[in-house]
């Protein structure tokens, strides 16, 4: 490794532990357990899961729950990455390093998995309703959490653009699932 090359990791390993030292500070003062913010992303973590808990159909519960993996990790990373770049911030955490662990764990993923579900059991169409769940937590949803400052949006990020991002998780995260479900019937044929 070249000494230029050294130098900088090292800059930035001591910039990334000093944030580390910044977002623990920031929520011990303004997000932890004394506040009634955190409690709220109690709920929105252990609600969801309670519902899917008890409703999910548990014959098909590897096919929701990699759907579901799917979605969240796709949300998850996207989320880091548009905090990293400024585009938007959680001012309250429920884990002072994953800002937005309430939604990328539990509420959003576990929404999607339930109307897979939903459509799955009612013969409906995932793409169009995706398309409506998409939309209540683009322009329902998002506009909360900005009016209760759990959310916040930078440099040109809208609402509409927060509404692609949750069809494009949902539309790759159904194709991949496809495609495993598929290989799985092409090897047991």
């Amino acid at each position: 490794m070249k000494s230029q090359q050294f130098e900088l990791l090292k800059v930035i390993r001591g910039e990334a532990e000093k944030l580390s030292e910044y977002q623990i500070e920031y929520w011990q003062s303004f997000s932890s357990i004394t506040t009634w913010q955190f409690w709220a992303l109690v709920l929105i973590l252990i609600l969801p899961l309670i519902v899917l808990f008890i409703i999910i159909d548990k014959s098909k519960i590897l096919l929701l729950g990699f759907f579901g993996l799917n979605y969240h990790v796709w949300f998850s990373y996207t989320n880091s990455i548009g905090v990293g770049l400024g585009l938007w911030e959680y001012p309250y955490h429920l884990i002072p390093s994953l800002p937005s662990f309430s939604l990328d764990a539990s509420l959003v993923p576990i929404s999607f998995m339930l109307l897979y579900q939903w459509t799955l059991h009612h013969k409906k169409n995932i793409y169009l309703y995706s398309l409506f769940l998409s939309a209540i937590f683009a322009f329902i949803l998002k506009p909360l959490l900005v009016n209760f400052h759990f959310f916040h949006m930078f440099s040109g990020v809208n609402y509409f653009h927060l509404f692609l991002f949750y069809m494009i998780f949902f539309i790759v995260s159904k194709l991949v699932t496809t495609l495993f479900v598929w290989l799985q019937k092409k090897k047991n044929k």
